[in-house]
């Protein structure tokens, strides 16, 4: 018996800040026993669960099933614990994996090491059974992903149940400079309480990272509904009936997303193009309304609730041209929004007080590796 089928117990991993919300949505999903760290939350569900948590989740990156825990203070006590776990039962020989690692305080340092050692034992293990065969590595998209983590010299090995990041969707095949990641995009929207009744408006939509989560949330749709395979079909108590049960009542949960309500504009053709391009990809997605526009063209945004990533570093040079063009933005939201809420989110940190408007939030978020701020602002 493997270690998660003792407790039925999980962890996902989520951004920095976005523990408590991304638990309060595991929670909806049907998870029990929540419990949010750092950059993580430890739950436990039962199949069904466990199925519509990867489907539906849309604030966190991977969920991963514990599979065995070991002493492994040197490689070779790394190996020797790996090959505990009988791989043949778990993945075909015709399939790929990948072998993914960090090491904390412990004697093998270096995570790379870490997994390859794992890695040899999965292809030894195939090679002593099929007569010299094993699986071939994919790093890009394997179906089979395990993860290492190896923490004062104990290790645990994972089954990526995701089967990959739950970030890419599916739908961002074209994407700007920087774009924001798909489950920031989400928890935004989520901390904004938007739920899809109050019109919705980005003004820069770049690639359309925002409105195509927005269009998501408004149609109840699945996060992962353009995902062709998960990690947990290869779990080995793993029922197929179970899964075809779940995909069939979330999609018929799906509901429409009423004409005009999320629409959108660039100043570049090319981000409007982008944009739906992405969003076409979306169930109904294709009847998004987004144009080419300047936002200091658009004559206003009043009632509505406005979400936008404005474009900083590689996308807008120089800074001081920055600082300038958030002082014209901060001017356009006071002057031409009147009774909406704007949820602003700025990658650089420090621009966060160039809008010239006193925010009602002001809210740490990361997104990738940029320590960016998510401000509201009720503009009156």
């Amino acid at each position: 018996m493997y270690l998660y089928q003792q407790h039925r117990r999980f962890f996902a991993q989520t951004a920095g800040g976005l523990e408590e919300i991304a638990a309060a949505e595991l929670k909806r999903l049907g998870a029990k026993r929540v419990q949010p760290g750092k950059r993580g939350i430890i739950f436990s569900a039962d199949p069904e669960a466990l199925c519509r948590v990867n489907y539906r989740a849309r604030l966190i990156s991977r969920v991963l099933a514990p599979l065995a825990e070991f002493p492994a203070g040197t490689p070779e006590e790394l190996y020797l614990g790996a090959k505990k776990i009988d791989w043949t039962q778990i993945m075909r020989l015709d399939q790929t994996f990948a072998v993914f690692a960090n090491v904390y305080r412990s004697r093998v340092t270096h995570s790379k090491y870490a997994a390859l050692k794992v890695k040899d034992c999965v292809a030894d293990m195939f090679r002593k059974r099929y007569h010299g065969k094993r699986p071939d590595v994919d790093t890009d998209s394997p179906d089979l992903a395990i993860g290492v983590h190896v923490l004062d010299d104990q290790a645990t090995i994972f089954l990526d149940c995701s089967g990959g990041s739950l970030h890419r969707r599916g739908y961002r095949l074209d994407a700007v400079e920087a774009p924001m990641q798909e489950t920031l995009a989400a928890a935004i929207l989520d901390i904004a309480g938007w739920e899809g009744k109050r019109p919705l408006y980005d003004p820069m939509c770049g690639s359309g990272t925002l409105l195509a989560e927005a269009w998501l949330k408004a149609g109840n749709i699945p996060a992962g509904c353009l995902r062709q395979k998960w990690g947990f079909q290869l779990l080995p108590d793993h029922d197929k009936r179970t899964w075809i049960k779940v995909k069939l009542e979330e999609d018929n949960a799906i509901k429409p997303v009423r004409g005009g309500q999320i629409r959108g504009s660039d100043i570049e053709q090319a981000a409007v193009d982008m944009t739906r391009r992405n969003v076409a990809r979306i169930p109904t997605g294709d009847e998004l309304r987004v144009k080419r526009s300047d936002y200091r063209d658009l004559g206003g945004i009043e009632d509505s609730v406005i979400v936008c990533n404005p474009p900083y570093g590689v996308r807008m040079q120089p800074a001081a041209d920055m600082k300038a063009f958030m002082r014209e933005f901060g001017d356009f939201l006071k002057q031409k929004c009147k009774g909406s809420d704007a949820y602003i989110y700025v990658g650089d940190k420090e621009l966060a007080g160039e809008i010239g408007l006193k925010p009602a939030l002001r809210l740490p978020l990361r997104n990738g590796g940029l320590d960016g701020r998510l401000l509201k602002f009720e503009l009156y």
